[in-house]
């Protein structure tokens, strides 16, 4: 019924034949590739041969329904039928939603950038608070996370941090958060009460594999430095940290994170590989956004998408015109009501678009 899924069950067949193979097994690095891409198929590959197992068990049950004469087998039979076809009915739902989800609901892995923008270090704390609460959000869903690089607000918070996010269902979950987010609070600094208005961008990458990606070491400038720090810090005094720029694009990472410079590079590597992958999905995703509204498509990090309030204890995001009274919920973490509306009203605009090609 949904040949691209029937495509996933067999590229996840090849990769279980890969893990039992010598040569993967004999390649550390080639494993963790398999293992990941095994990972995040596995949803799709039982959903797709329970349902085909279901449709396997009706075809015998109706066969054997036309050959049986006697009334209590056959009474059996109908009633096993019965209960067989609303499980039927139940997973054609559940593999549609699969259909609609595309290539997200099979992605475990993320990049998540968070910047500080118009506001200063109003900003600065403010992505901080928006780190924190992706942060709790990661825990509660036993999700992993890995900072790969950040810059220090001079007040704390963040000028900007850059974070991985690994587990089943991460990037499908977090895929709406790119844009611009805006918050309407009394700073602490704020003697006379007035509320004051910041913001911060959130970009969220989808972790590129090696294989999704082709990168030329000749299209690449390197260039290492000592890592630097907020104002009274300790730094680096060696060049560890890495800086790597992608020629043809223009697109230029950096990371100094790590003490090692060898760290730090692979982590940048990391970082570039889904910076371009997000670039060549953007331009796929142009043309859907360009036929309907959608929640992603333009890649155009500086549009508004969700205002937190604090004096009203709301939030409301803009392109779904939800807006939910409970801020310090979502503040720690709490995110599933805004996350399941965002991926519902994908999934109809996903839909529509299906009925009317």
């Amino acid at each position: 019924m949904f040949p691209s899924l029937d495509l996933k069950l067999r590229r996840f067949e090849e990769l279980e034949m890969m893990l039992q193979s010598a040569e993967v097994l004999a390649n550390p690095q080639k494993m963790v590739e398999v293992q990941r891409e095994y990972g995040g198929l596995r949803k799709v590959a039982e959903t797709v041969r329970t349902f085909n197992k279901l449709s396997t068990d009706i075809a015998d049950l109706e066969g054997m329904l036309e050959a049986e004469a006697d009334d209590e087998t056959r009474s059996y039979a109908e009633s096993e039928l019965k209960g067989l076809r609303q499980q039927f009915e139940g997973m054609k739902t559940e593999l549609e939603d699969l259909v609609t989800a595309g290539d997200s609901i099979t992605r475990g892995g993320l990049i998540m950038e968070i910047r500080g923008g118009t506001g200063g270090d109003e900003a600065a704390l403010f992505a901080g608070d928006l780190y924190n609460m992706y942060s709790r959000y990661v825990d509660i869903r036993g999700w992993s996370q890995e900072i790969l690089d950040a810059s220090p607000g001079e007040q704390g918070g963040f000028k900007e941090i850059v974070f991985s996010v690994s587990g089943e269902g991460a990037f499908h979950a977090l895929q709406f958060e790119s844009g611009g987010h805006r918050v309407q609070r009394v700073p602490a600094t704020e003697t006379q009460g007035r509320i004051h208005t910041s913001a911060a961008t959130v970009a969220v990458l989808p972790e590129a594999e090696e294989v999704e990606v082709d990168i030329n070491d000749k299209d690449l400038i390197v260039e290492t430095m000592r890592a630097g720090g907020p104002g009274g810090q300790k730094v680096n005094k060696i060049e560890s940290a890495v800086r790597i720029t992608h020629v043809p694009s223009g697109i230029a990472v950096k990371c100094q994170d790590e003490k090692s410079q060898h760290k730090n590079r692979a982590k940048a590597m990391r970082m570039l590989r889904s910076r371009l992958l997000e670039a060549e999905q953007n331009k796929a995703q142009q043309a859907r956004a360009d036929q309907r509204r959608t929640l992603i498509g333009s890649g155009d990090r500086s549009e508004r998408i969700r205002t937190y309030n604090f004096p009203q204890s709301r939030v409301t995001d803009h392109r779904i015109g939800l807006t939910l009274h409970k801020l310090d919920a979502i503040m720690t973490g709490e995110l599933d009501e805004l996350v399941k509306s965002l991926i519902e009203f994908d999934r109809q605009e996903r839909l529509k678009g299906m009925n009317e090609s």
